[in-house]
């Protein structure tokens, strides 16, 4: 195995990264840092109410069971008893009677890269708990609801850009700044392949059924088979700027591109041209979802200049309408049980939206996020969906009904969710 990639172990040395910033999450004050080596608890606690004393995410009780569920090793000194009682609450699984689950899966202030950012979520096929993928920047971490399992660490000169699931759960896809792919067997814990080919970071990745494909800042799409010794199948080059989202279509015959240069491309497996270009976006194109009930059916949203959703027949290459939402789109997904659309926002309003489609009434406004709501997913039943934010912190919803045919849900995934229905 690569050395870069190799897992993280609880006695890891510590190593002093240089400050970056990523694009997507605000760049924080150097006073507000707090390392992941053994600090004084008390000398951490008085300067972090010194510069924020109204930031309730700067959590020293959270701070210091970050350090030991991820680092391992007992507490530094005795733990006064209003803080081991905070300890044993954050421990706990949320109580059912309550309606809203918000899990901070890591501190506002902690140095491990630029910042926080929720990519995936499933179900292990293994596993009854519930199981998100989060890069840390340097890192990738498995929070499988309350633990939290370190999976790997990056090489002091790369970090986490993007994360994504395969279809079935099994694996997990790592993209780099430095350009490369690494696919996770995550019950083995192990690499499986190392994909390269990106000249710079890659941002975002979507798995099909056969094929991965990978978008980078290079501002090529490469679909590639993680099965084959040479696994690179094809190489896209149509945006003019960074490739930020990607998309399949249900039955994998299209793949959806977003770029920083406003385009959205559709692109048909086997043609190395894009089979459609769209350009009413006046912003960057993050956004991408395909409907599960029509064919050909492609939803895409832009950014803060543009803040609209479009609603695109792939057949024919017709645009079908444009809804104006106010707010920076910054995610799209689609319910599998009803046709329903969800949306999560940036500036100015934060907010999560549900539509009802094709009419795009609006159905339910979320709040609750305090910074743009850049990362969105869905639970494997289509009912939960999971969102991260700026303000570093997750949040479950209760937003779609069940399929019919399903019995009630008393899996872990239903705890403490806000219901909408």
């Amino acid at each position: 195995m690569d050395p870069q990639y190799a897992p993280r172990s609880p006695h890891h040395s510590q190593l002093q990264y240089p400050t970056q910033h990523d694009r997507f999450i605000p760049s924080r004050a150097a006073a507000s840092r707090l390392d992941f080596s053994i600090l004084d608890r008390e000398v951490v606690t008085a300067d972090v109410s010194r510069v924020a004393p109204d930031r309730e995410d700067i959590n020293p009780a959270y701070n210091l069971l970050l350090r030991t569920e991820l680092l391992g090793g007992a507490a530094p000194g005795p733990i006064p008893l209003d803080k081991a009682q905070q300890l044993e609450q954050l421990r706990m699984p949320c109580s059912p009677a309550k309606r809203m689950f918000s899990f901070k899966p890591m501190d506002a202030s902690s140095p491990i890269g630029a910042g926080c950012a929720l990519l995936a979520r499933r179900l292990l096929p293994e596993s009854s708990g519930l199981v998100i993928t989060e890069c840390l920047g340097r890192g990738a971490v498995l929070l499988c609801v309350p633990l939290v399992t370190k999976l790997c660490d990056m090489a002091p000169t790369d970090s986490v850009t993007s994360v994504a699931w395969s279809p079935k759960g099994t694996y997990i896809s790592v993209g780099c700044s430095s350009g490369k792919v690494v696919v996770w067997d995550v019950a083995a814990v192990r690499v499986v392949k190392i994909l390269e080919g990106h000249r710079a970071r890659v941002g975002c990745i979507a798995w099909g059924s056969q094929l991965i494909s990978s978008g980078a800042r290079d501002r090529c799409i490469l679909l590639q088979d993680v099965r084959a010794a040479s696994p690179l199948v094809d190489k896209l080059v149509g945006h003019r700027n960074e490739v930020c989202g990607l998309k399949w279509s249900p039955d994998d015959q299209q793949l959806a591109s977003g770029g920083n240069d406003n385009h959205l491309c559709v692109w048909q497996l086997g043609s190395g041209n894009p089979l459609h270009r769209f350009t009413d976006h006046q912003a960057a194109v993050k956004a991408i979802a395909w409907s599960p009930h029509k064919h050909g059916l492609l939803a895409s949203g832009g950014g803060t200049a543009d803040r609209c959703i479009r609603f695109w027949n792939t057949s024919n290459g017709a645009a079908i309408s444009c809804m104006d939402t106010g707010s920076q789109v910054c995610n799209l997904a689609w319910s599998k049980n009803v046709n329903e659309l969800v949306s999560t926002h940036g500036y100015s309003q934060n907010q999560i939206v549900v539509w009802k489609c094709p009419s795009m009434a609006k159905l339910a406004t979320l709040t609750g996020h305090t910074m743009r709501v850049l990362y969105l997913a869905m639970s494997p039943d289509g009912q939960t969906i999971v969102t991260g934010a700026g303000d570093e912190t997750l949040r479950f919803w209760s937003v779609f009904p069940g399929a019919k045919s399903h019995a009630p849900d008393t899996s872990m995934s239903s705890m403490a969710r806000t219901t909408i229905r």
